[in-house]
Order: structure tokens, then C-alpha cells, then sequence
């Protein structure tokens, strides 16, 4: 089944599709084990379409599907440039300052481990 049939389906369909294929799955393991089927190929199309189902339920559950996630300013237009120039600048100047504190304490450790 395609994403976009997974997708237009109701909440009671996309439960009674995932029952319908894991009973479906169960059954062609079942086969495979006692040796009547060799169907690699339909056990991969069989776990892909539960997962599927199962991310499309959870989507619908958490409202993830169509939610946008905006960043709204109450800053002036000039001053946000520059709110976004500093943000840029301040990772770069945190790097550094961690690299140095790094590694002076090893250094003060080194020399009070010489005396």
C-alpha cells in the first residue's frame, strides 16, 4: 500500500490495515519457517507497510503532520539582523574560549604533579 492510501485512511482503518497486515505477516513467517513459502521479498513489503501505518498513527496522535514551526521576531526590523550577526559570531568565540579552558587546567594539573 502507498504512503498516500496510508495516509487518506481513518483512524479505525489505518487500525484495522495494521492488524490485517500483522496477521498477514504472521502467517507468511509462519510459512517460510516450515518451509512452504520463500517470500523474502513480501515479508520486507509486509514490515515496511506496518511501520508505516504505525509512524502515520503516531504522526496523528502527536499533530506532527502540517504543523509549522515559525520563529516570530518582536524585535524592530534593523535590530534583528543584528541579533542574527551576534548569534553567528557567538559560537565561533565559545569554541575557542572551551578549547583554552581545556587546556589550562592540564597544564596547572601537569605542573602540580612535577613538584
Amino acid at each position: 500500500m502507498e504512503l498516500t492510501k496510508i495516509r487518506s485512511l481513518s483512524d479505525d482503518e489505518l487500525l484495522h490495515q495494521e492488524k490485517a497486515s500483522a496477521e498477514q505477516l504472521f502467517r507468511l513467517r509462519f510459512q517460510v519457517s516450515m518451509g512452504q513459502n520463500d517470500g523474502v521479498k513480501k515479508l520486507r513489503q509486509l514490515r515496511k507497510e506496518i511501520a508505516q501505518i504505525k509512524t502515520v498513527s503516531r504522526e496523528r496522535e502527536l499533530g506532527v503532520r502540517g504543523a509549522t514551526h515559525e520563529l516570530v521576531s518582536t524585535l524592530p526590523a534593523g535590530e534583528v539582523k543584528k541579533a542574527a550577526k551576534a548569534a553567528a559570531k557567538k559560537p565561533a568565540k565559545a569554541a575557542a574560549a572551551k578549547t583554552s579552558a581545556k587546556n589550562s587546567p592540564k597544564k596547572s594539573a601537569e605542573k602540580g604533579a612535577g613538584k
